[in-house]
């Protein structure tokens, strides 16, 4: 690390060196043409066409970095930021869509607690230790004051006892009655016994900024580039033939993000359309298309775009 003090003239942009976010932060890297080489064991590395330093750190490390400008981007969960308690200490520039999960309270399927509630005075297991105690420190003064407890000895603290991994094996090697930990298709809390009883934030990975970057010029143009490839994975381009007293049902069917381009053919009576549309409803769209008479319907993938 100490070749950072030798980078004064690049931006430092951190991304997670490991982990669930760390193979789409690398595709998204890619599709945003940013250049780089990674050598073996080493945590920095320099982007070979832009002013930049890449510094591979752990994810939960990177909202600190970034908020005490350390670094100038990076990209984590907004779980990591809410438990770096970073939220006024970053900008939060883009939602990027992957990575997405909700920190829960989970418990035993069998005989486990009813509500959070009943979860006041026990122990809980977690990784999140600062988002959890927010959270249990409300549901502990909330119980008390509706028995009387508030501010007396007689008042029950939830306890909670920090796992850095394999949190949900806590219930049942009997260190815990509840445990706080992500939830993404679910799979591993059924296998451990678990289910949840409430969601305490939704999270995705998103691309966050220091308040006070070193390259401001170049904190939108690596943001302007991300946002393309993300539109890019959520759009294809189509480009079909209709004719023109088709085209007012086709240009609804295609509105495109601002509108279809619309270039006239040999034949004065059919037109050439083309537009942006969502790639998940394409099949419907294309329907749609041949149902109104729409003939040489094509399809193409985009790789980055600006929209």
């Amino acid at each position: 690390m100490e070749l950072i003090k030798d980078l004064p003239d690049r931006l430092l942009f951190a991304i997670p060196k490991k982990g669930r976010l760390h193979s789409a932060c690398l595709s998204l890297l890619e599709g945003a043409d940013i250049q780089f080489h990674r050598k073996n064991r080493l945590d920095i590395a320099l982007v070979k066409n832009l002013p930049i330093a890449l510094v591979f750190l752990p994810a939960g490390d990177i909202a600190k970095f970034v908020g005490e400008g350390n670094v100038d981007l990076g990209i984590t969960g907004q779980d990591m930021v809410a438990e770096a308690e970073a939220q006024d200490k970053v900008t939060e520039i883009l939602e990027l869509g992957f990575g997405k999960c909700r920190l829960c309270v989970q418990v035993p399927v069998k005989n486990g607690a009813a509500s959070v509630d009943d979860l006041v005075g026990k122990r809980i297991a977690t990784s999140f230790e600062g988002i959890s105690k927010k959270f249990f420190d409300e549901v502990d003064a909330k119980v008390a004051t509706a028995n009387g407890t508030a501010g007396t000895d007689a008042q029950k603290k939830t306890e909670l006892v920090f796992v850095s991994g394999s949190v949900e094996a806590a219930c049942a090697l009997g260190l815990a009655d509840g445990i706080v930990d992500l939830v993404e298709s679910g799979e591993t809390m059924q296998a451990a016994g678990l289910h949840d009883i409430v969601t305490i934030l939704s999270s995705q990975a998103v691309l966050i900024a220091s308040k006070k970057p070193s390259h401001p010029d170049l904190v939108q143009t690596i943001a302007g580039r991300i946002k393309g490839v993300i539109a890019a994975q959520k759009y294809v381009y189509i480009n079909y033939n209709v004719e023109r007293k088709h085209l007012k049902e086709a240009s609804i069917i295609t509105p495109g993000r601002q509108a279809p381009t619309v270039s006239p053919l040999e034949n004065p009576e059919w037109v050439a359309v083309s537009s942006m549309v969502l790639k998940h409803n394409v099949a419907q769209t294309m329907d749609d298309l041949e149902a109104i008479g729409a003939r040489d319907i094509l399809l193409f993938a985009i790789q980055n775009c600006r929209v």
